[in-house]
């Protein structure tokens, strides 16, 4: 059942006027030249780096965690270049809601399709892993060029902003599924649809194992290697890139023979280490800003501070 938000019946309220006023402004930045989106971005993340403390916090840590190689200095550049991605990726999302198939159609290069229409044409539905890239939702629409996707949704606590991207995801792709409903998305890969979902985040321990992430015991859920046995379906990943001269980089890659094997953890590992090697092409573009490693093993303490100590 979908989650209920404890909030005014109208979206006009006071509450939401902030809401409203950044939403304007992202509407204003779709209309701005490449160009001028990059450059607005980059100045955007410089100043989130200086006052989101408690995120910068995060990205320092997941950074340090997974590139042990770099030298300091070159772990907190590639935090900063975090920042800008993610801050460019923000103007993007309204570059995906708002754009025209005019502006977007010359940005973007396509890799694997073949292969994933291939599989598609098998009549088992596909399997479509992703990551949470900054491009995530300017990628989804450049993917409506090329094949129709099924997507899963996680609701959003502010209906303001729920309702902008369910409804701006609804206009794109053929079916918008709730994350806890199972049947939806078992009945789109029988109907024979390519269903696109994200499993590297942290959802806890219940649904999950632990499998090495950039060398590191991460959460990593179950359901990818159970939706494919259950209908049997390719699985596909999908990873989205920005590219230094502006284009978008699409690419389709089916999983290696073999997957899913009987064992959770295997398959787990399986999946982690294709989106690790994704994001080491362009780390700066993942969403570090999250707390990947969130769940700890038994007895392990967090890595991170608690959220009221996260302030310098």
């Amino acid at each position: 059942m979908a989650r209920q938000h404890a909030a005014p019946r109208s979206l006009a309220h006071p509450r939401y006027w902030l809401t409203w006023l950044g939403i304007a402004l992202l509407w204003l930045s779709a209309r701005l030249p490449q160009s001028a989106r990059l450059a607005a971005g980059r100045a955007l993340g410089a100043l989130l780096y200086r006052l989101a403390h408690a995120r910068r916090h995060i990205t320092e840590v997941n950074i340090d965690l997974c590139f042990p190689e770099r030298d300091a200095d070159a772990r907190r550049q590639l935090v900063k270049d975090v920042f800008a991605a993610n801050a460019i990726g923000l103007l993007e999302t309204a570059l995906g809601w708002w754009g025209t198939d005019r502006q977007l159609q010359p940005l973007l290069r396509v890799e694997g399709l073949d292969q994933l229409k291939a599989a598609q044409a098998e009549g088992r539905g596909v399997l479509l892993l992703g990551a949470h890239f900054t491009t995530l939702d300017l990628a989804g629409r450049l993917t409506c060029f090329c094949a129709p996707l099924d997507v899963i949704y996680r609701q959003s606590k502010n209906p303001v902003m729920d309702r902008l991207i369910l409804n701006n995801r609804a206009k794109r792709f053929q079916h918008v599924i709730e994350r806890s409903d199972i049947r939806q998305v078992l009945r789109s890969l029988k109907d024979g649809h390519i269903v696109w979902y994200a499993p590297d985040q942290d959802y806890g321990a219940k649904y999950s194992v632990f499998a090495p992430f950039f060398g590191i015991p991460a959460a990593s859920i179950t359901a990818t290697s159970r939706l494919a046995r259950m209908n049997q379906s390719p699985v596909f990943f999908f990873s989205h890139y920005r590219e230094a001269d502006g284009h978008y980089r699409l690419a389709f890659t089916p999983l290696e023979a073999g997957f899913p094997a009987d064992d959770d953890v295997v398959n787990a590992t399986v999946v982690n280490r294709i989106i690790e090697r994704a994001i080491r092409q362009h780390p700066e573009q993942y969403m570090w800003v999250h707390r990947r490693f969130k769940t700890r093993p038994e007895g392990e303490p967090s890595f991170y501070r608690k959220k009221h100590k996260a302030r310098r």
